[in-house]
């Protein structure tokens, strides 16, 4: 538990920040609490995506394994949801957890060990043709055992003090056995959790509805009687619909001129809730394509960013903030920042980096004047204005470069299949954990969701050591040689300006507390509303 103890310092960051706990108030029953969403989901199956278009509508549906505390602000403490309790062996190899009994799905089926085996199986050894996102941050899992119908055992292939805390992921849905020994896709458009909501609708383009499942297990949850999504995408058009009072909370974030302009508008009947934020824009080169083959252009493209000055800028006008390496910046595994000006990108004279961008060029026979196309998502904030900022710097090195947005439910399938050049990639956790965030570097045979379409086995061994280092220090030396080579000296990928979260709500809510993650907390089983 060492390297846990560091987070104090992202811990006492969040608690500064918060103000101070109101008495518990009784919850009220009733109501429906609508919210938009900026972007939908490629497909319902959450163990196949990574987009909060997936989790904040769907996560009411289902339950997990374990959850994060969505009463802990600092977004880091597991604890269990469908398990009751929990054990370790003493050599840390062996995990098993007890289940709760009377869970049932939404069709009135009982959940047992099955199900949660079942789920486990498909996220941590799909089959051909099923896609898991998260397979990498499991590959210490040796195998899923469930001894009788209400155990399952994890065994290990070594220690893992974060183990417990993969566990906790909100996308780890778990699914019913049954369906998926027919048909593994079947989640991909379907709807069967034990969540503390039942599916109702999804109309495409406008909105999902949930509404409240009576035979919920943890008796007296939920308090509302459901929920609506509104498919928004318009950042504006998201802020109306607060301050229009048409709806109650977004739970992505705003931009500080979003939350002043709610607060002069609307005074009391807005509550604001602010968070540092486990979420980076990066750039991802397609390694099978010339001449982004050639580590001296990625190498240059990363060089011609001048982050500091585009901090300035941006912070006021995007939900971005700080410059940032691989891991959070003030948590403890990150690169200091005096650390982090050695590494190619960050160096503090924009001058002499972009110089050397443009001999890099030259030395790999790029031209004057190249063309290429930038493949971005389709979801305005933060995606357009960190796109026009580095085209523009782009543009100081002599690359001609245009822009091509893909809608955000079709933008993952245009990643998976390499339809790019050059595209604009996230990397969002849940947990400030290295080998949470770091995981999604391994080699692509390793890990489908790096999209760079390379291998390289030097970081695929420098994250296997950083992950068993028990040492603070060992750990994180680890680390910075894992960052040191993916953005410096292959720049593989290479990353923008971390996030800033900020959410204003409506003060009817109640129930809720804001977090490092804008995918915690999104089960609504504790959000309940004033009136």
């Amino acid at each position: 538990m060492r390297r846990y103890a560091g987070l104090l310092t992202l811990i006492l960051a969040v608690a500064l920040a918060a103000p101070p706990a109101p008495a518990q108030e009784k919850p009220r029953y009733g109501g429906e609490l609508v919210f938009p969403v900026p972007s939908e989901m490629p497909s319902y199956d959450g163990h196949r995506e990574s987009t909060f278009g997936l989790i904040h509508p769907i996560a009411p549906h289902y339950n997990t394994l374990l959850r994060v505390d969505p009463t802990d602000p600092t977004g880091t403490k597991p604890i269990g949801d469908l398990a009751e309790s929990w054990t370790a062996s003493k050599d840390g190899l062996v995990y098993t957890f007890k289940l709760r009994r009377g869970v049932k799905f939404h069709d009135g089926s009982q959940m047992t060990s099955k199900d949660v085996k079942a789920s486990y199986d498909k996220i941590i050894f799909p089959p051909a043709g099923v896609g898991s996102e998260r397979k990498g941050s499991y590959a210490v899992v040796e195998v899923v055992e469930a001894p009788d119908p209400y155990t399952v055992r994890f065994r290990l292939k070594w220690t893992a003090a974060s183990f417990l805390t993969s566990l906790a992921s909100p996308w780890n849905f778990i699914y019913k056995a049954d369906i998926l020994a027919k048909d593994m896709h079947w989640y991909e458009k379907n709807i069967m959790g034990t969540g503390p909501f039942t599916f109702v609708e999804h109309v495409k383009g406008s909105h999902w509805v949930g509404k409240k499942n009576p035979n919920y297990w943890d008796k007296g949850k939920p308090y509302l009687d459901g929920y609506r999504a509104l498919f928004i995408k318009a950042s504006s058009a998201q802020v109306a619909a607060i301050r229009g009072e048409r709806a109650h909370i977004q739970f992505r974030s705003f931009t500080s001129a979003d939350r002043d302009n709610l607060k002069a508008a609307l005074g009391d009947k807005i509550t604001v809730q602010e968070s540092p934020w486990d979420c980076i824009l990066m750039v991802t080169t397609n390694h099978e394509k010339k001449p982004f083959d050639d580590k001296r252009v990625r190498r240059a493209l990363t060089l011609a960013l001048d982050r500091y000055e585009g901090s300035k800028a941006l912070s006021r006008i995007a939900i971005v903030k700080e410059v940032a390496g691989v891991v959070v910046p003030g948590t403890p595994y990150a690169t200091p920042p005096q650390e982090l000006e050695k590494v190619a990108g960050y160096w503090r004279d924009a001058n002499k980096s972009r110089a050397e961008a443009r001999r890099l060029l030259k030395e790999a026979g790029v031209p004057e004047g190249f063309s290429f196309t930038f493949r971005n998502r389709g979801l305005p904030m933060p995606y357009e204005p960190l796109a026009v900022w580095m085209i523009d710097q782009w543009r100081q090195i002599g690359l001609n470069v245009k822009q091509d947005v893909v809608e955000a439910a079709a933008y993952f399938g245009e990643l998976r299949k390499g339809a790019f050049d050059v595209a604009m990639d996230f990397q969002c956790g849940y947990i400030v954990e290295p080998d949470l965030d770091l995981y999604k570097f391994l080699s692509s045979d390793k890990n489908p969701a790096n999209y760079c379409r390379c291998k390289d086995e030097v970081l695929d061994d420098l994250y296997l050591k950083q992950a068993r280092a028990l040492d603070v220090e060992e750990r994180r030396r680890y680390i910075r040689q894992f960052e040191k080579r993916l953005l410096d000296e292959e720049a593989h990928s290479f990353m923008t300006l971390q996030w800033h979260r900020i959410i204003p709500h409506s003060s009817k809510v109640k129930g809720w507390q804001v977090t490092p993650s804008h995918y915690l907390n999104n089960q609504l089983d504790a959000v309940w509303l004033t009136e």
